[in-house]
């Protein structure tokens, strides 16, 4: 993990602005041993060259500013199925328990080729509000396995999750639920009819 870890703008097409962007955060190799003590024996493997990418600094630049925090980016193997990653990410737990953010990165529906790249202001697909729906009742029950098993869940599952990479950060968020917390959403919305801009935090009541 570097210390000045990089901005890296992983991304084509879109404003100049979005390039110019410096996210300034701090790196930190003691959390990066941490996580990987945490994950052992899987054999986590450091990298100072990356740095953060979109997925990470597009979302902290909105939450902290000031990149006052040190952050530790965790790539995802996106070869593994979800109940792989739910069962690792629960290693993650004792994180919470000292001072450290876990955050996931990604969408709950993530569709670019039904996209309506000339209309980003349009509704949700009516398969894409289905399946938000049914995901807020499940997280709102606490019920998380349909949704580690998101496949089982039919049609508008794979039309709103057809490739792992931008709903895996979300089985990682739920691993870290414990008793007595709270599921919330605080962000919602939707972009160009299939992304869904819903935000899911938990923690204690």
């Amino acid at each position: 993990m570097a210390e000045s870890p990089r901005t890296i703008h992983d991304f084509g097409g879109f404003p100049a602005e979005l390039f110019a962007v410096d996210y300034p955060a701090p790196g930190s190799r003691e959390l990066a041993t941490r996580v990987a003590q945490l994950l052992a024996p899987i054999d986590v493997q450091g990298d100072t060259r990356w740095g953060l990418d979109h997925g990470t600094w597009s979302v902290l630049v909105h939450v902290y500013p000031g990149a006052e925090i040190p952050v530790v980016q965790l790539s995802i193997d996106e070869t593994r199925d979800p109940a792989w990653h739910y069962e690792v990410a629960k290693q993650l737990s004792p994180l919470r328990d000292e001072g450290v953010l876990v955050m996931g990165s990604g969408n709950l529906v993530h569709n670019l080729h039904t996209y309506a790249w000339g209309n980003p202001k349009l509704g949700p697909y009516d398969w894409a509000a289905r399946f938000e729906t049914r995901a807020r009742q499940l997280l709102e029950a606490n019920d998380f396995a349909p949704l580690v098993d998101y496949p089982s869940l039919g049609r508008d599952a794979h039309l709103s999750v057809p490739t792992p990479d931008h709903y895996l950060p979300l089985v990682y968020v739920l691993a870290q639920f414990r008793d007595g917390d709270r599921v919330t959403f605080p962000v919602s919305g939707f972009d160009g009819g299939s992304i869904s801009m819903l935000a899911v935090a938990i923690g204690a009541s």
